[in-house]
């Protein structure tokens, strides 16, 4: 035992040394390369002279790298998190300069802009070379991945040692996306998961045997995260018409990825269900809208708008993400990789005249590469350390293909490419499940798929809000306003921000009353009148618009609309005058046919809830190639009825139980979440129901600077 601690221990000194040895080599060919950093003096020194300045220079940059670090970003978790991001160049150039003003040989000098470049270099330079010899020996590579959970909880009892469940949510990734993506070779990682066969993946005596099932589910009308994420980890999706929608009660917009709303959803599913939630029992939740009363979380937008300084824990992921200076110098470099690759595809688009295509300048550079760099990395350090830390049950969105698509395509090169890094994330997290103290169960899933199609705007030069004022005889600019989009990562970047979470279009309360107010969410579009304090029946808008409700039937770009009715309770409206009951949808489903099976059963559960809008419209959907036309400003588009964004899936290990049996479906997120109970018991971690300690809001404990989500990070770069 003590000659494989001595093995160990010279092994450790020997990559010191060796990662020495290359921050010293960088910095003699940065001195080199660059005018304003030299590591001698202004008469010159020999050879000897200059390599020992960069040795110790490089020596003391280490050790201040490793002790002051993370004295500086704990003393900086105030600081909105893509601050911290941009703050982290200007500190480590700080610390290089204190570093060559302790150099004992007095000889280093640098400018600050040209410490900052320094910096960076170094410190990317030698998180790739620890890297690099650790993967050499899995011993230290064991090692490294137990130090992601910096700190235990050992107060705890021992780690159980029966299996935890991770769930991987992808959002917005589609089954027939994630199968066509297997064919394609794209995710090699699923596909070596899954059965051969079904031209899924190739068959032979060589394919190694399937560990996972594929199974597809479908969803309520409302197809969005905000409704299905609820469902998953709530078990309710009641009352979520839309991903926003205006409640004349409160006389207030709700939007799912407001921090507000999402926290008053998910504490309207906690009473309505009664229980705290999916992730109650030793649970922990990354990146999500929703808690699922998790004790742990990070990142989850329903505790974003709490402003409790350092015990916000939706923010401690940053913390422990950016508290290692190599972890935040790579993903600040692949941020900017991110922007650059983005602006090169949409010039490309452009001048290719690609159509449908939208517009992607702006600030949506930015946000896409938060959402397929920044966000990926900080909630992948939290899950690795979380499975460390043998936690039971680990839920965590990914939302780097849902925002790429909604602009590039569901089924485009660009997205392809998110794909192919959410597989090599899957692997990370396959890998390290192998280092955990107890036994895990993978299980990736998405909440909701996309269907292309152009935008209801472009074809008809309108918005469906336009098409409303003229059909209720309102005046009707010249010139149309896109509305935005209703992707999850604008909403996480402004909460990083702590910028208010209003956007154009989403003001809680309208500005005239006697307006309609219309809402859009993907090719779902919402119509509420502010001044009748109830639901409109289909009399009392003829009465009192005479021409809205047939417009809207009428025209090319609408499928399908929902009203209430005096003698039927409610009544489906479609193109020429169609008119069918609720209750007859099933032997007459007129406008509805084309949208499939299950398309009247989702409609009348919509129509059951407290908050339905006054007119709900679907837009057109074409069954031959499954576009829809959004009536926000994207190319890929979920929320409604029509093709493959009703269409999600779930990848299940084959050790649990099969989701469903024989030929039933499943259908909705809620069928979702009782499955995921039921595998929790067969993995012996079962719930329970919401208690007083837990908490209205099912927060449970505050984990702000612990163990769980603290990482080091130092392997997340294979997931880049």
């Amino acid at each position: 035992m003590r000659g494989v601690r001595w093995r160990r221990v010279a092994s450790q000194i020997g990559r010191s040394i060796a990662v020495w040895a290359v921050s010293t080599l960088t910095m003699l060919v940065l001195a080199a390369l660059l005018p304003d950093f030299r590591l001698q003096s202004a008469d010159g020194d020999s050879v000897t002279r200059i390599a020992v300045t960069a040795a110790c220079g490089a020596g003391a940059f280490g050790v201040l790298s490793a002790v002051v670090w993370p004295l500086l970003v704990r003393l900086l978790l105030l600081v909105p998190a893509l601050v911290l991001g941009l703050l982290v160049f200007f500190l480590n150039g700080s610390l290089l300069l204190l570093a060559l003003r302790v150099n004992p040989s007095g000889r280093g000098e640098a400018a600050p802009e040209t410490a900052v470049v320094v910096a960076a270099v170094m410190s990317a330079v030698a998180s790739a070379t620890g890297a690099a010899l650790a993967v050499r020996d899995d011993e230290t590579y064991r090692r490294r991945l137990h130090r992601l959970a910096a700190r235990r909880r050992r107060s705890d009892p021992p780690c159980p040692t029966t299996p935890g469940l991770l769930l991987v949510q992808l959002d917005g990734v589609g089954h027939d996306v994630l199968k066509a993506a297997v064919r394609k070779g794209v995710m090699p990682t699923v596909a070596g998961w899954l059965e051969p066969g079904d031209g899924i993946r190739p068959t032979g005596d060589d394919v190694p045997r399937p560990t996972h099932r594929l199974t597809p589910w479908r969803t309520d009308w409302s197809s969005q995260t905000g409704a299905s994420q609820l469902g998953i980890l709530h078990g309710s999706t009641f009352d979520v018409p839309a991903f926003r929608w205006y409640e004349k009660d409160r006389g207030e917009v709700m939007v799912c990825n407001r921090p507000t709303s999402a926290a008053e959803l998910q504490r309207r599913a906690m009473r309505h269900t009664g229980d705290g939630g999916l992730l109650t029992v030793d649970g922990a939740s990354r990146g999500n809208l929703f808690s699922g009363g998790a004790g742990e979380q990070a990142l989850v937008l329903s505790i974003a708008a709490r402003r409790r300084g350092r015990e916000n824990r939706s923010r401690a992921g940053y913390f422990a993400y950016f508290s290692d200076p190599a972890n935040a110098v790579r993903t600040a470099l692949s941020f900017v990789a991110e922007v650059v690759r983005e602006i090169g595809q949409s010039t490309r688009a452009r001048l290719r005249g690609q159509r449908p295509r939208v517009s992607r300048g702006g600030l949506y550079p930015l946000v896409r590469a938060f959402a397929t760099v920044v966000e990926r990395d900080v909630v992948l350090a939290a899950v690795m350390g979380d499975m460390l830390a043998g936690r039971t049950a680990v839920y965590a969105d990914l939302v780097a293909y849902d925002e790429v698509a909604h602009h590039s395509g569901p089924c485009g090169r660009d997205a392809e490419q998110v794909l192919r890094r959410l597989d090599r994330a899957l692997a990370l997290l396959q890998r390290v499940a192998e280092h955990a103290p107890r036994p895990y169960r993978i299980v990736v899933l998405s909440d909701h798929g996309q269907s292309p199609g152009e935008t209801f705007r472009s074809r008809y030069g309108l918005t469906l809000g336009d098409l409303v004022r003229a059909g209720c005889g309102l005046h009707v600019p010249r010139r149309a306003e896109g509305t935005h989009s209703g992707a999850e990562a604008r909403a996480a970047v402004r909460a990083a921000l702590r910028r208010p979470v209003e956007e154009k279009g989403e003001q809680q309360r309208p500005v005239r009353r006697s307006e309609p107010i219309v809402l859009a969410s993907g090719n779902l579009g919402l119509v509420s009148f502010p001044d009748v304090p109830h639901r409109m029946t289909k009399e009392e808008i003829d009465a009192r618009h005479p021409a809205l409700l047939t417009t809207l039937a009428n025209h090319p770009g609408i499928g399908f609309l929902l009203v209430r009715s005096a003698e039927h309770d409610g009544v489906v409206l479609g193109a020429h005058g169609a008119e069918i009951p609720l209750a007859g949808l099933d032997d007459q489903p007129g406008p509805l046919a084309r949208f499939g099976p299950g398309a009247a059963d989702a409609v009348r559960r919509t129509h059951s809830f407290p908050h339905t809008a006054d007119i709900m419209v679907n837009s057109a959907y074409d069954p031959a190639d499954g576009e829809v036309l959004a009536f926000e400003e994207q190319i890929g588009s979920h929320g409604g009825l029509g093709g493959a964004q009703s269409h999600p899936f779930l990848l299940s290990p084959l050790e649990l139980s099969a989701p469903v049996d024989g030929v039933k479906e499943l259908t909705g997120a809620e069928q979702v979440h009782q499955v995921l109970r039921r595998w929790l018991g067969e993995l012996d971690g079962p719930q329970v129901p919401l208690t007083a300690d837990t908490g209205t809001d099912g927060t449970g404990t505050d984990d702000t600077d612990t163990d769980d989500s603290g990482t080091d990070g130092t392997e997340d770069e294979r997931a880049a």
